[in-house]
């Protein structure tokens, strides 16, 4: 059973509206999401702006792909530790997935 009726996309944008509901389309093409451990990167992204009492919310859509945070204070352990730049620090961590020992070792047995 559909808990939703069929409703005409267009009248339902009438109803909000109605009930103090806007919403916008915006032009986004990609979402980045930054937590400590991750990036969530969505791309393409199609991207509601969502205004009712005062607050703006947002609905995002699209396929998500995740990356690895480096952590800057990583990437200077990593560098002082290798006696390396910090550019080949941000590298060898990136590849490492961001496993600071590995990434060292990695550095490290470059030199020999």
């Amino acid at each position: 059973m559909d808990m939703m009726p069929n409703i005409d996309p267009k009248q339902m944008a009438r109803m909000m509206k109605q009930m103090g509901i806007n919403t916008t389309e915006l032009a986004a093409e990609r979402v980045i999401i930054e937590t400590p451990d991750e990036k969530l990167i969505i791309e393409p992204a199609q991207v509601t702006k969502i205004s009712a009492q005062g607050q703006d919310s947002f609905q995002i859509s699209g396929p998500v792909r995740t990356e690895q945070s480096i952590r800057k204070e990583d990437v200077e352990l990593v560098a002082e530790k290798a006696s390396c730049s910090v550019q080949d620090a941000e590298t060898a961590l990136k590849e490492s997935d961001g496993d600071i020992a590995q990434a060292i070792m990695n550095l490290t047995s470059k030199e020999e």
